[in-house]
C-alpha cells in the first residue's frame, strides 16, 4: 500500500460525456481510502498554472448524469514542452501530489506518459473519448453515448429521407476511427456505411446508390466517418451530384452534437468502474498504465501500448451491414 495522501485529477483533450461521473468515482473512492485529491481545471494548462481546488465527496454530488466536464477541459502546447512539463511536476510536488488520474485519450496519455518518465510521477489513465479508439478497453467513456446521441439523429432524418424519397449522405464524428460510424450505421438501417479503415470507391458507391434509387425506388441514407478518404460527406457529395441530379440530396454534419448530452447509463457505470479502478490501481502501486474493460472485466494496460497504435473495428459487423442494405 502507498504511503502517499494526496492525488492528483484532471479532464483534457475533447470532452465526451460520463468524464464527470469518472471524476465522481475517483473522488469518492480515494475519499474511502484515505486519500486527498486535487482537481486541475482546464487539463495540463491548469496543471502548469496551479489553477486547482480540493474536492471531497459532497463536492462531486449531482454531477454523475450532466455531460461535459466540470473541471473543464484546453489544449496546452506550452505541455508539450519539456519544461511546460517542468512546471507541471513542480506545482505537483508543491502540493505534495505523487499521483496523477489523466481522464482522457491518446493525446493526453502521451502527455502523461512523457511526465512520468521525465519527473517520477505516478500516472493513471482513464480512457474518455466518444472515437472509441484507444487499445486496451473494448468501450471508451462517452462511446455508448455519442453512438445514441447520432442514432437518435439518423433515426430523424430517415422519416424526412423517405417523406420526399430522398438521398441523405449523414456525416458522424470519427477523423482516425470508424466506430460511431459502423455502429449507427447498422442500428440506423443505412443503405451505405463509408468509414477510414476500408478503402471507398466512388464507382461502387455510385453503382449501389444507382441500385437503391432507380431499381427500388425508395430514399437511401448513406453513413459517412469524417475521416473517410472521400473528404466526408460534403465532399462526397460533390463528386455524386452530377449522377443523382434528378434526386434530392441532402448533407447533414451532426458535428460535435455528438459530444454533448447526459450520459447514458451504459456510460455512467463505466465511467465509475474505472474511475474506482484508477485508485486501486494507485493504491496497488501501478504506475504509467491505463484502466479499461476488456470482457467486462477490469484490465490495466501500460500506457505506451494505447496509443499510436490502431484499434480495429470489427470488419464482421461491416460485412453484417453489406448483407443488410
Amino acid at each position: 500500500m502507498f504511503t502517499l495522501k494526496t492525488i492528483g485529477v484532471l479532464t483534457s483533450g475533447g470532452d465526451s460525456p460520463g468524464m464527470n461521473a469518472a471524476l465522481r468515482a475517483v473522488v469518492r473512492t480515494a475519499s474511502s481510502e484515505n486519500y486527498e485529491v486535487i482537481a486541475f481545471r482546464h487539463g495540463f494548462k491548469g496543471l502548469i498554472s496551479g489553477d486547482f481546488k480540493r474536492l471531497g465527496p459532497t463536492d462531486v454530488s449531482n454531477i454523475i448524469q450532466r455531460g461535459g466536464t466540470m473541471l473543464k477541459s484546453a489544449r496546452c502546447e506550452e505541455f508539450r514542452t519539456e519544461e511546460g512539463r517542468a512546471k507541471a511536476a513542480d506545482v505537483l510536488k508543491k502540493e505534495g501530489i505523487e499521483a496523477l488520474v489523466i481522464i482522457g485519450g491518446d493525446g493526453s496519455f502521451q502527455g502523461g506518459t512523457l511526465l512520468a518518465r521525465e519527473h517520477n510521477i505516478i500516472v493513471i489513465g482513464i480512457p474518455a473519448t466518444i472515437d472509441n479508439d484507444l487499445v486496451g478497453s473494448d468501450e471508451t467513456i462517452g462511446y455508448d453515448t455519442a453512438l445514441n446521441t447520432a442514432m437518435d439523429a439518423i433515426d430523424k432524418i430517415r422519416d424526412t429521407a423517405d417523406a420526399h424519397d430522398r438521398l441523405f449522405l449523414v456525416e458522424v464524428m470519427g477523423r482516425d476511427a470508424g466506430f460511431i460510424a459502423l455502429d449507427t450505421g447498422i442500428a440506423g438501417g443505412a443503405e451505405l456505411i463509408l468509414l477510414p479503415e476500408s478503402l471507398t470507391d466512388v464507382n461502387e458507391v455510385r453503382t449501389n446508390l444507382n441500385g437503391i434509387l432507380h431499381e427500388q425506388r425508395r430514399s437511401s441514407l448513406v453513413v459517412v466517418a469524417e475521416g473517410d478518404e472521400t473528404g466526408g460527406a460534403l465532399k462526397l457529395s460533390e463528386k455524386l451530384r452530377d449522377d443523382f441530379s434528378k434526386y434530392e440530396m441532402r448533407v447533414c454534419i451532426l458535428g460535435h452534437v455528438q459530444r454533448g448530452g447526459a450520459p447514458t447509463a451504459r456510460d455512467r457505470v463505466l465511467a465509475s468502474r474505472l474511475g474506482s479502478a484508477a485508485v486501486k490501481a494507485i493504491s496497488e502501486g501501478h504506475t504509467q498504465v491505463m484502466v479499461g474493460i476488456v470482457n467486462n472485466a477490469i484490465k490495466i494496460t501500460p500506457l505506451k501500448m494505447t496509443f499510436g497504435k490502431k484499434k480495429e473495428i470489427n470488419f464482421e459487423l461491416l460485412d453484417l451491414a453489406k448483407k443488410l442494405r
